[in-house]
């Protein structure tokens, strides 16, 4: 990994553990948007041919990095947006789960729409008080994310899947913004009806590009009043016949923020996306066990069995302003001060930060 990191300048300046916030830019994307931006500057609506076939590889490679079906992968501009259309069709006899303290435009859609809500909170415990709480309030959907943005707590996959097939008549909605990119993942073998995600945080694919994947039983749960020309790819005679996932596409899409999602997921591919999970594992292993021995942490994240890299721990305005110091780049969350790794992080960049954890005391 030592290598990857020169494709990222900002690593000669800093230590960046700040990707829970936003993913930062490497060299081989910005020669790529450079490019890109270049042709269209020569080409003017010559240059529309070359960006729509940019879309639809977009979507093929989407599908290929998560092991989903290319016909069941929307590209959307961010998470948010994807949710709200997708709720528009959902029925509200539903009773909704939710995690306390989950992202805003995970829970808040739901709210708005009048979903009856039942809560409960991201704690060692979240497997068994999700089995608890589906039974005893006859829960019917199931939405969270797969790592939660305050604390980090992961959900394990395995229960999700094995929930599913137990329950196979719950709907499952993921947000897997805060994990997709961490580690691999096959959708289609997943519990998970459905996963929406952001690109710009672990995907390092910038701002403007995410995406939905589906299952193939989920569109049965929604109806879809969502539409425009591209949800047809401009032909009039199939106003009535748009795909289920081109409900999420009425409009034109970015070439360029799809294209920065198509060449990211090339990038990660060629590093290894198992690389990238080992890496990624070392560094949380390394960082809650030091983190636990400073006893900054969560007593819920101590606790669980494995965790994700993203770490909140607890500190004042003085400690936030020595880490910044130190260049150190990290977010103020919550009541204290969060922290993320990724694979272009190492145990040396861990060290440091302890070190100033320490030195603040």
């Amino acid at each position: 990994m030592q290598n990857i990191s020169k494709e990222f300048p900002i690593l000669d300046q800093y230590i960046y553990a700040n990707t829970a916030a936003h993913g930062i830019l490497f060299d081989r994307l910005l020669d790529w948007r450079q490019e890109h931006d270049l042709d269209y500057l020569i080409g003017g609506s010559m240059f529309k041919t070359k960006a729509l076939q940019t879309i639809i590889d977009t979507r093929a490679a989407v599908g290929q990095f998560f092991n989903c079906k290319k016909e069941h992968v929307a590209l959307i501009p961010n998470f948010s947006i994807g949710l709200n259309m997708l709720l528009e069709g959902l029925d509200k006899k539903h009773k909704v789960l939710l995690v306390n303290d989950d992202y805003p435009s995970l829970t808040w859609p739901f709210e708005s729409r009048g979903f009856d809500c039942k809560y409960l909170d991201s704690t060692e415990h979240l497997e068994r008080d999700i089995l608890s709480a589906i039974s005893k309030e006859k829960i019917t959907v199931l939405a969270i994310s797969l790592v939660q943005w305050l604390n980090g707590i992961k959900i394990d996959l395995e229960f999700l899947k094995k929930l599913k097939e137990t329950q196979p008549e719950l709907l499952i909605i993921a947000d897997g913004t805060q994990f997709c990119g961490t580690e691999s993942f096959d959708f289609d073998n997943s519990g998970i009806d459905v996963l929406g995600a952001s690109a710009y945080k672990w995907l390092l694919a910038g701002s403007g590009n995410g995406f939905m994947l589906f299952k193939d039983t989920a569109s049965s749960f929604f109806s879809l009043k969502t539409i425009g020309f591209n949800s047809v790819n401009a032909d009039l005679t199939q106003k009535d016949n748009a795909r289920f996932t081109k409900h999420f596409e009425p409009g034109h899409l970015d070439s360029l923020s799809f294209g920065s999602l198509k060449k990211s997921l090339e990038f990660l591919t060629d590093i290894g996306m198992d690389s990238i999970s080992a890496a990624n594992r070392e560094l949380s292993a390394f960082a809650l066990q030091e983190f636990s021995k400073l006893g900054v942490l969560e007593e819920s994240v101590v606790k669980r069995k494995t965790h994700s890299t993203i770490f909140t721990i607890a500190g004042d305005q003085k400690l936030f302003d020595q880490l910044t110091h130190h260049h150190i780049i990290c977010s103020q969350r919550g009541k204290g001060i969060r922290l993320s790794f990724h694979f272009y992080n190492t145990t040396k960049n861990i060290r440091k930060v302890i070190d100033v954890i320490k030195k603040s005391r």
